[in-house]
């Protein structure tokens, strides 16, 4: 029996209908979130897989809790620390489990949780559970913000936020940590998008602004982007790492992040740190080729195009497509309005950028 046809046809008429499209090598990857392009550096896998071959298991095998931390999640985590000057740190399977386990275990009975809008789906998700009680601000308001943390009767207030948004693109307000600060607020930091992207040494908003972690803020950033990798690490104090080793279904009932994946992202860290000056002057470069071809001034290495058309959106995807070009084609409800979502990453060229911006003036 076809069980959900009527939902799959409604989800058809309206351009809102997802298929899974095999990746295409032969195809310029300007789609993807691996924004510095390490997923090309091969020596970076061989050397995880040097490491791998001496060590007396390759798999985590069980949960972190169980058996399944090892010397090698340790080791990375203390890197995560030292680089973004956290206190202490926690690796897991998914940036969308990361979310999941932060909201759920982080908002108990009498707090009240203050969040973006435009916050990600994963944290959006955890939200809708009965024992959350969240308030959404409107996006990147904070004068709103201000307001409903000072208005607040709640035991603990707890703000997330995303240091780059995915869908368009641009920063939370510096002003997030001054207000959340001033309130005594747990702050959550999403920094997906933007770790490895913006900042002095790439390490995201914290180091952009220059904001020395306090006891309040959370940061958490995935792997399977900048990073090159797969996974997801939660930096902030001992007391909330311990809390959340405690109280995270995320953590406590999942096996723990692969030993290859934690140390590929080990290896990408120590790139990114050794490489910053040359990453941060590609970035840049992008950055002004967009705005010189586009007009669109990007803070990170996401160009958000609005087309406002769902079947209009995947017309330009598949013309771009047939020209040997990947880009993303997002539609509702993912994005209030349908957006060609273009990635100036650092794995395709420079001259390769320039060509895409100017065939998307043309075609649109």
């Amino acid at each position: 029996m076809m069980f959900y046809e009527g939902e799959l046809n409604a989800l058809r008429k309206s351009g809102r209908y997802r298929t899974r499209e095999i990746s295409d090598d032969s195809k310029l990857d300007f789609a993807s979130n691996d924004y510095l392009g390490l997923s090309h550096i091969n020596s970076l896998h061989k050397q995880t897989t040097q490491i791998l071959d001496n060590l007396h298991s390759h798999s985590s095998k069980a949960s972190m809790l169980v058996n399944g931390y090892h010397q090698i999640h340790k080791d990375f985590e203390y890197a995560l620390c030292q680089a973004n000057s956290f206190e202490a740190a926690v690796v897991l399977g998914s940036g969308f489990n990361a979310n999941i386990g932060l909201i759920e275990s982080l908002v108990r009975k009498g707090d009240e949780l203050f969040m973006d809008e435009l916050y990600h789906a994963s944290g959006v998700l955890a939200s809708n559970l009965k024992s959350v009680n969240v308030t959404f601000f409107k996006h990147n308001d904070m004068k709103e913000l201000g307001q409903l943390l000072e208005n607040s009767n709640a035991k603990r207030c707890i703000v997330a936020v995303e240091g780059i948004y995915s869908m368009d693109g641009d920063l939370c307000p510096k002003e997030v940590f001054s207000i959340c600060d001033k309130n005594d607020a747990i702050l959550i930091v999403d920094e997906a998008h933007s770790s490895g992207v913006v900042g002095d040494k790439l390490m995201g908003v914290f180091d952009l602004y220059g904001i020395s972690p306090k006891a309040n803020h959370i940061k958490m950033g995935t792997l399977g982007k900048a990073y090159g990798s797969f996974g997801a690490f939660i930096l902030s104090s001992g007391h909330i790492v311990e809390y959340l080793i405690n109280r995270a279904k995320p953590i406590i009932y999942a096996t723990s992040l692969s030993l290859y994946d934690t140390l590929l992202a080990h290896q990408s860290l120590k790139y990114i740190l050794a490489h910053q000056n040359e990453l941060r002057e590609e970035i840049q470069a992008r950055q002004t080729i967009v705005f010189d071809e586009l007009g669109i001034n990007i803070s990170g290495l996401i160009v958000p195009i609005v087309i406002g058309n769902n079947k209009k959106v995947l017309e330009i995807k598949k013309e771009l497509s047939t020209l040997g070009y990947s880009v993303g084609g997002i539609r509702q409800p993912t994005v209030a309005k349908a957006i060609i979502r273009l990635i100036a990453r650092l794995g395709q060229s420079k001259d390769e950028l320039r060509a895409l911006c100017q065939e998307l003036v043309r075609i649109k």
